[in-house]
């Protein structure tokens, strides 16, 4: 069995800056690490027996901060801040029991399908955000593929329509959400893109306090699909049949490498769900029992809503009820580790 205990914050860390950007100050942070570890005896990850990993989804400014392109700020107005709050204290209050940190960084370019330019109706103007467009849309050239982003591409534009209703098409037949067109967001080498500044400073003082470092997974990339998912796209084959993307069983490998795999992000009704709903399918296909090693922090992750548009609180709150009926654990980021479903056995409180 392994020993716990849940340690106090570190003097660094300022909860009333966690909404804000700012530069994290490696060379500090880095000092204040290894004396922070020395003193509160923190061992480094190798040596952990009880083998815990967290999953971080999609943590960056254009998701977190308010003001940023895709704020999540659930019905509360400032959800993500305070869903940042939690779980950097989390990560502090459990950075010795903690054994790897995996991260997810959606990343976009203008051009992509879920973004206005790549779309024009019959004036050749580009839909709004938040537009939902369904295959009938498609069908009857309501919203048509804008033939100038063709070339940049690497389609003609006859090719691009052809794609485009055909991913509306696969949407409806799956069952999935309409195409969403979303602000430009999370665009790759913008401010956007980063990861929340005080999310970033604990990953780095874990990884110098433990000596481990974490893994840090792009996605989004793939122009002519969403991608909420982390382990694969919306759609995974072309118009042609040949795949645009296959499935990451990183995720699972992990699942089978750890004791548990704990996770937070944004926002819970998309990318959250999207992806512990792959990773749960996955999980199925290769060893049901696998289902119980997952923790979902149910208070560090929210859904989107924005007023009087959309609100995919009940769709985020559905999804982790089907999570918990398979099997899967909700906890809360101040339950003491030691009283977490499923640890009986495996661990001794400091």
């Amino acid at each position: 069995m392994q020993d716990i205990k849940k340690l106090p914050l570190p003097s660094h860390y300022d909860a009333e800056i966690v909404g804000e950007v700012w530069r994290v100050n490696y060379h500090d942070r880095a000092a204040d690490a290894r004396d922070w570890s020395k003193q509160q005896a923190v061992p480094p990850a190798s040596s952990d027996e009880l083998k815990i990993a967290l999953l971080l989804i999609d943590l960056q400014n254009t998701f977190c901060i308010p003001g940023f392109e895709l704020f999540v700020a659930g019905r509360s107005g400032v959800a993500a801040v305070e869903d940042n709050r939690r779980l950097c204290e989390f990560i502090y209050r459990n950075l010795g029991s903690i054994t790897s940190i995996q991260v997810t960084l959606d990343t976009h370019r203008a051009m992509q399908i879920f973004h206005p330019v790549y779309l024009i109706n019959a004036e050749g103007e580009h839909p709004a955000a938040l537009t939902m467009v369904s295959y009938d849309d498609v069908r009857k050239g309501r919203w048509r593929f804008n033939p100038l982003v063709a070339e940049s591409l690497g389609v003609t534009a006859e090719q691009g329509q052809e794609q485009l209703l055909h991913y509306a098409r696969k949407l409806e037949e799956q069952g999935k959400y309409e195409l969403t067109i979303w602000p430009y967001h999370a665009m790759l080498g913008g401010i956007g893109h980063a990861l929340v500044a005080a999310v970033e400073e604990a990953l780095f003082f874990h990884t110098i306090a433990r000596s481990t470092q974490p893994s840090i997974m792009i996605k989004g990339e793939y122009p002519n699909t969403e991608s909420y998912s982390a382990i694969g796209p919306e759609v995974l084959l072309g118009m042609d049949g040949q795949p645009i993307a296959s499935k990451d069983r990183s995720f699972l490998q992990a699942v089978i490498e750890h004791d548990m795999l704990v996770v937070a992000g944004q926002a819970k009704s998309h990318c959250v769900a999207s992806t512990v709903s792959d990773l749960l399918e996955g999980i199925l296909e290769h060893d049901p029992q696998l289902v119980q090693k997952i923790y979902l922090l149910e208070d560090c992750t929210s859904p989107v809503v924005v007023p009087g548009l959309v609100d995919f609180s009940d769709q985020a709150d559905q999804a982790y009820s089907e999570f918990a009926a398979a099997g899967m654990h909700l906890i809360r980021s101040a339950d003491p580790l030691e009283e977490w479903p499923g640890v009986e056995g495996l661990i001794t409180p400091a």
